[in-house]
């Protein structure tokens, strides 16, 4: 993606089904789970490379034995790094004593890290923020071994004010205004309530305080605390948990904006944000993997029952179409198809901007996340060329010849790798202006793949800002001299800021909102401006099930077309001697590719939460205010 955006966490849990032993003879390593969890955050490191996190949980020690182990990076290789310290550790521990290496029993009471339950975090750091305390997972300790919470996610919430706001009225001091700190203390707080209610209850059955631990454990309701806590939350979310005696949960939002998938057989149970990442690293089928319900957790109890429970009632489903577009890893089975599908789809605009001249135009795509959109615009185009090959030969009958029916079946989309990935240089959402003079050098190009009387077209997975558009690639795509270069978004134009995990939080960094506001001044109807401003303020303050997004006033008067053209406009360097045409996917056609995630509210601004809508009108307050900063 050429305008790469940061977002996205992933998270991996794995609970492990036998003694430590049984891996032990099994696989030849008692430290099979670590080797796991490394892999299974290596395949979802594409959702987060500014930080990575590793938790794990032994069960059934004793007192005074450590239970609970964590560490965190921020290194330009995180999980690299991460695992190199736990290696580090049980490589000196075994130099130390090498009678440790078959003695499982001690390794697991005397090298950290070894437990049968596990937790990841991969991480982008959104909105500039990227400091160690701020890696997950995120950790809640209590002598009780029952209300010791590590909490990791990938999720957004909306609002944080009010979620901070009830942990205060329930007598709370939260170290920090942060949604995971907030999220976690609102947790801890019915944690903490459940395992006080449970003991008080086995205490008047007679039982001792020693005697009540394994009762607690058995008796703690983690579907009726997830409840209680989750009861206000407006975000999305897939939230995983570990309590200190051995139970596990992962929740998902109402209307399923995050991914959540799992896998259970009777050595493990293994939960993560993206099915190719369980798929390859347990050496499982498609079939074997399953999806989350929406506002449903799934519950591992220390003892290894699994249970599926409603938490929330589900809501309309919204899953995020970002995620089918470019988030997630596209050798998924159904994104592989699906992101097929949005380049064949976008096949017939295609068609109509170099006015149906096949012969005389190149296909090629922005690397590398594009490529897969590629081959399905490039197979329809093929399928389309056969189409006119077949009523060609047929038109022509008995009387053709062999010289006309060659030159005939020659005819094929010409295909060539004009960009090139040439710098590590990635131009960001966040990101001013400073670097505009290196991004001309992030991608080079195939001199000598294009003709002067071609047209090009080039496929990308989106065009958000379009900085590096501008500032590169069209300059580079005009050296090879075409006569037109079309630029094809296979995501349709980005209008709203996204607050549920993808950091698009400014309107002014959107050029469809930039060019929405540049044909108001061209039609002299500028004046909406402050209408929808002064509508926005009119709304601060109002219940969120209430508020309006005011801000779809602002593309009413316009259509896609008429948008995209003026973002072409925006985006032609002045000298460049090519016409520029963008071409974006349409909304209905994104719905056919990815039907199963109809999530498109920055598309449409159709948010799947009431919070939405006060997050988008505070967006457009802060850009009329001119305050850089993030809307929720």
């Amino acid at each position: 993606m050429s305008d790469a955006i940061k977002h996205e966490c992933g998270i991996s849990l794995i609970r492990l089904l036998k003694p430590l032993q049984y891996y032990k003879d099994k696989y030849g390593t008692a430290f099979y789970g670590v080797n796991k969890m490394y892999l299974m955050m290596e395949k979802q490191h594409n959702r987060g490379q500014d930080g990575a996190g590793f938790a794990s949980i032994k069960l059934d020690m004793s007192p005074g034995e450590r239970y609970m182990s964590r560490v965190r990076s921020i290194q330009k290789q995180p999980i690299q790094d991460i695992f190199d310290q736990i290696n580090n550790r049980i490589n000196s521990s075994i130099a130390e004593n090498p009678q440790l290496w078959d003695d499982v029993q001690t390794q697991k009471k005397t090298i950290p890290y070894i437990g049968e339950l596990l937790l990841g975090h991969v991480r982008y750091g959104t909105f500039g923020k990227n400091s160690i305390e701020s890696v997950h997972p995120f950790l809640r300790q209590n002598n009780w071994m029952h209300r010791n919470l590590i909490v990791a996610g990938n999720f957004n919430m909306t609002n944080v004010d009010e979620l901070f706001s009830n942990l205060v009225e329930l007598g709370q001091h939260p170290k920090e205004m942060a949604d995971t700190i907030t999220v976690m203390e609102k947790i801890g707080h019915f944690l903490d309530d459940a395992v006080a209610k449970i003991y008080k209850e086995i205490k008047k059955e007679g039982f001792s305080k020693r005697e009540a631990s394994p009762l607690i454990a058995e008796r703690l309701n983690i579907a009726k605390i997830l409840r209680k806590a989750a009861k206000n939350w407006d975000g999305g979310y897939a939230m995983a948990g570990l309590i200190g005696h051995g139970d596990a949960f992962v929740l998902r939002d109402p209307a399923g904006i995050r991914p959540t998938y799992h896998y259970k057989d009777d050595e493990v149970v293994v939960v993560a944000s993206e099915r190719p990442a369980i798929q390859t690293v347990f050496n499982v089928k498609y079939e074997d993997v399953g999806e989350l319900e929406p506002g449903h957790a799934i519950i591992v109890k220390k003892s290894g029952d699994v249970s599926f429970k409603e938490i929330l009632e589900p809501r309309e489903r919204k899953a995020c179409s970002f995620e089918r577009i470019y988030f997630s890893r596209g050798s998924d089975k159904e994104i592989y198809e699906e992101r097929k599908n949005l380049g064949k789809f976008l096949f017939p605009q295609i068609k109509k901007a170099i006015n149906g001249d096949l012969l005389n135009t190149v296909f090629s795509y922005i690397p590398n996340t594009a490529e897969t959109s590629f081959f399905g615009m490039v197979k329809e185009a093929q399928t389309y060329l056969n189409k006119k090959k077949e009523e060609q030969i047929l038109e022509l009958g008995p009387s053709i010849t062999q010289e006309k029916l060659h030159e005939i079946l020659d005819v094929r989309p010409r295909i060539e790798k004009v960009a090139i990935k040439d710098a590590k240089l990635r131009t960001f959402i966040t990101q001013d202006s400073s670097r505009d003079d290196l991004v001309e050098h992030v991608y080079d190009i195939s001199y000598g793949s294009v003709g002067p009387n071609d047209n090009l077209v080039i496929i990308d997975d989106s065009i958000v800002r379009g900085t590096t558009l501008k500032k590169s690639i069209l300059k580079m795509l005009d050296r090879l001299s075409p006569k037109k270069i079309v630029v094809v978004s296979s995501a349709p134009q980005i209008r709203f800021p996204d607050c549920y995990g993808i950091d698009m939080a400014k309107l002014e960094d959107f050029i469809a909102f930039r060019a929405a506001l540049a044909l108001h001044k061209d039609r002299g109807t500028y004046n909406v401006v402050e209408t929808i401003y002064e509508k926005c303020i009119a709304q601060i303050g109002t219940k969120d099930k209430k508020v309006i997004n005011h801000v779809k006033d602002l593309y009413a008067p316009f259509s896609a077309e008429e948008v995209s053209i003026k973002i072409g406009e925006l985006l032609s360097p002045q000298d460049i001697s090519a016409e520029v045409l963008i071409i974006y996917q349409t909304i209905e056609n994104l719905h056919r590719a990815c039907p199963k995630n109809l999530g498109d509210w920055y598309f449409t601004g159709d948010y799947p939460t009431p919070g939405g809508n006060r997050v988008v009108n505070r967006a457009f307050i802060n850009f009329f205010e001119g305050k850089n900063q993030r809307a929720y």
